[in-house]
């Protein structure tokens, strides 16, 4: 009996347990549902432009360096000791300065006995006229003899060369003393003396003693290379009237210093290579850049810009609203329905900050420029439309 009644004890106390645990179950699943639903996440608002239809000019860059237009070695025509030296070195100097002196005294005599020698020959010639004069009389009257009458002629005949010889000998003499000046050939700058006074100057040959050089600073040329495949374009525009070669045309360049950001110096295209260089791939070309300041200098660094295609209408959007997808670029779109979209693109060459999208878009797609990371493709975003910098124009919508 005391079994039994314990066993009932038990199951009563199971049954108490398992009531108070469906209850508990129970009450939980009440509560749960009785909790209120979480508001959907706010939908992301973007901005948004149309693409910028502007008549842009594209240039082709490169890096070259400034030369002069030419470059003159000073040299004197006549050897001596140099007598005196007349400017400042890297002074500029103008057509016909007088910068140095050869000692002129052994020159100066020379001229003078040149000349003097000049003078006798003329008075030769007169007493060789005047003997033919009285010939020429006599041999009218039959007086002498043709003979006597020839020899006169002869002398006179050989007095006026010998005035011509020394005419000559005297010029020459003159030229030598002139040569003892030795003055600037061109305008320029010049560099430093090589030479000092009190030195033996070896002077009227190739081997003279280099004295100085001069260079001109204003135009300068600007010396670029050009690689194959722009050359190739540049021919295909030429051929197809888009694009004057640069053989026959002084198309514009502008050239930027290694300083600079803007390309501010102007200038046109003077000479293209030929051939191309067959080591490197790339023709040689030059242009001349006006230097009316003074602040170019032959042989700085410098960037070329030469004009290439256009004017032409290109599609213009900010360069960061270009994204990557690997090596894939894309941006993303408000499309109908204000639903984000994803659209790849190919991009070209920035003009003024903008990215010029040759391929992909259309003048009236809406790019968003701000709040790109919060867009999701095929997700509704809420669009306003972006307001551009002062200057720059949206087309009409």
């Amino acid at each position: 009996m005391d079994g039994t009644r314990n066993g009932q004890r038990r199951l009563k106390g199971i049954l108490r347990i398992s009531n108070g645990a469906s209850l508990g179950i129970t009450l939980g699943l009440l509560a749960a549902c009785s909790k209120p639903t979480p508001p959907p996440p706010p939908t992301p608002a973007v901005t948004f432009m149309r693409p910028i239809v502007k008549e842009v000019t594209e240039w082709d860059e490169f890096t070259g360096r400034l030369d002069p237009l030419k470059s003159v070695d000073v040299r004197s025509r006549v050897s001596g000791y140099l007598d005196s030296i007349h400017f400042k070195d890297g002074q500029t100097v103008k057509t016909g300065d007088l910068l140095f002196v050869i000692d002129p005294r052994p020159y100066a005599a020379a001229a003078e006995k040149a000349h003097a020698e000049l003078d006798r020959a003329k008075a030769q010639q007169n007493l060789a006229k005047q003997n033919l004069d009285r010939a020429q009389k006599l041999i009218t009257g039959r007086t002498i003899a043709a003979e006597q009458f020839d020899e006169k002629k002869n002398e006179y005949d050989i007095a006026v060369a010998n005035v011509a010889e020394a005419a000559a000998a005297a010029k020459s003499a003159d030229l030598e003393l002139e040569f003892t000046q030795v003055k600037a050939p061109i305008d320029g700058r010049v560099s430093k003396r090589y030479a000092d006074e009190g030195n033996f100057i070896d002077g009227g040959s190739a081997q003279a003693t280099l004295l100085t050089t001069i260079v001109p600073d204003n135009p300068l040329y600007a010396t670029f290379d050009i690689d194959e495949s722009i050359v190739l374009k540049y021919t295909r525009l030429n051929l197809s009237g888009q694009r004057k070669s640069s053989r026959n045309t002084p198309n514009p360049v502008r050239i930027a210093l290694a300083d600079e950001t803007k390309f501010t110096h102007e200038g046109t295209m003077n000479f293209v290579d030929n051939r191309l260089d067959a080591q490197t791939g790339t023709l040689r070309a030059r242009a001349i850049i006006n230097n009316p300041d003074g602040l170019l200098s032959p042989g700085l660094f410098v960037r070329v810009q030469l004009k290439g295609r256009g004017p032409f209408k290109a599609l213009l959007i900010p360069d960061e609203a270009i994204g990557n997808d690997q090596s894939r670029k894309y941006v993303m779109l408000v499309v109908q329905g204000d639903i984000a979209q994803r659209r790849f693109v190919t991009p070209g060459r920035l003009y003024d900050g903008y990215r010029e999208i040759t391929d992909g878009l259309d003048p009236n797609d809406r790019v968003i420029v701000g709040g790109i990371l919060r867009a999701r493709p095929g997700s509704p975003v809420k669009p306003t439309q972006a307001e551009l910098p002062p200057g720059v124009d949206l087309p009409a919508n």
